[in-house]
């Protein structure tokens, strides 16, 4: 039997796209139902056409189809994955300059800080009401996958008052492992060139890592390469990288600080603590303008807005292009296909997930959203314990969560 996937807000072309190439690699998800829903009427046409023509491109048995009702999405449901942004760019804007008229400099503004806590307010509303359609229409066992900002907020509403079993999901563990990996490369090869024979080269899959925290605040409190720690060497390894030590200048302060490197992107990060973004003349220092959002002020919805831009444009002529190969080697590193595959097929996959705590970090609260490792099977989500976090990094997700409850 075909499972069914909803996905709300699935105008959002670029990463629903790519969640459904994902899904459909999988050869037991070949069939899959897909029920595509947004409100913009463009986006969702553009999205649908382009599917179908590489579910047809691939010949595989999926459909796909597309509503502007919400509840028929969720209609029968297994999976329901959440990608909206409530209030579009236009609400999003003025989390940014509000704020920021009484002194209050934020990059990304949709997480903490007056900006997050903004868009919570925005979102809650309507995460609850996703939760009403999936109690009284989806499958009895539907999981409900919530990538949407800010995530921890979210995530804790759609479990505790929705009375939904909620995951929240975010690629920024994975973005770090990446540049741990790097960092250690560097580090065990001392100074030799890519084209010496005895070059060692070091991916993320070769460095066995425990990240713990919550949403954008997670710590990498292991990082064991061929079964030696690392950590204690990553200070030194940022800031001798040519591009981390410009790029990653308050996440390398917060490492110097504190002992342990942080997930979240450093503009991201800035907002998150209140020592780098008090006075525009100092911004500067930590910021550098060559990396995607930078750490400027409104980095973040500068980049969506030249986003949504170039989507005006240019999206119409993907229909003329290529369409998407379905290939299960070349998915994605997002959490959220290979969650679905493993509770259908029973092939394990493990991953750092937002789930309620529960004890898994034992010095915060056990009914906070925490961003942990867990293992995905047939029979379920399972969080193993990982301990108490170090006494800084517990104090700075405390101030957090309290923002977030």
């Amino acid at each position: 039997m075909p499972i069914k996937v909803a996905i709300i807000g699935a105008g959002s072309v670029t990463f629903a796209r790519r969640l459904i190439r994902d899904i459909l690699s999988v050869s037991e998800l070949s069939d899959t139902e897909l029920a595509l829903m947004d409100i913009n009427q463009q986006y969702l046409d553009l999205v649908t056409d382009l599917v179908k023509r590489d579910i047809r491109a691939n010949k595989l048995k999926a459909r796909a189809s597309a509503t502007l009702n919400r509840r028929t999405a969720v209609r029968n449901a297994d999976y329901i994955i959440n990608l909206t942004r409530i209030g579009g760019l236009e609400a999003f804007a003025l989390d940014i300059d509000i704020p920021l008229k009484y002194g209050v400099d934020q990059c990304v503004g949709d997480t903490l800080c007056a900006g997050g806590i903004m868009y919570g307010q925005r979102n809650i509303p309507v995460i609850l009401d996703m939760c009403k359609d999936i109690r009284e229409l989806a499958q009895p066992d539907a999981l409900f996958l919530n990538y949407a900002n800010p995530n921890a907020m979210n995530t804790w509403a759609a479990n505790k008052y929705g009375g939904v079993n909620t995951v929240g999901l975010c690629h920024g563990v994975h973005g770090g492992h990446v540049q741990i990996a790097n960092v250690i490369e560097l580090l065990v090869n001392k100074g030799k060139q890519a084209d010496d024979p005895t070059y060692q080269k070091v991916t993320y899959r070769d460095v066995d890592i425990i990240c713990a925290g919550i949403n954008h605040q997670t710590w990498y409190v292991q990082a064991l390469y061929r079964g030696e720690s690392w950590l204690g060497r990553l200070l030194e390894g940022f800031e001798r990288h040519p591009v981390y030590s410009q790029t990653e200048k308050v996440r390398i302060d917060i490492l110097r600080r504190f002992g342990y490197y942080s997930t979240e992107s450093n503009g991201h990060l800035s907002e998150y603590v209140p020592w780098y973004r008090k006075r525009p003349e100092e911004i500067g220092r930590w910021i550098d303008m060559s990396s995607w959002i930078n750490g400027e002020t409104g980095g973040y919805l500068r980049v969506c807005t030249e986003n949504r831009d170039w989507f005006v444009t240019e999206a119409p002529k993907m229909l003329a292009g290529e369409p998407e190969v379905y290939r299960y080697q070349i998915r994605s590193n997002e959490h959220g296909s290979w969650i679905i595959e493993a509770l259908e097929t029973g092939r394990v996959y493990r991953g750092h997930f937002n789930v309620v705590n529960n004890g898994a970090i034992g010095n915060l609260p056990d009914d906070a959203i925490v961003e942990v490792p867990g293992y995905v099977d047939r029979n379920g989500i399972s969080i193993p314990r990982v301990g108490d976090l170090p006494l800084g990094c517990a104090a700075v997700c405390h101030a957090s969560i309290s923002v977030q409850r």
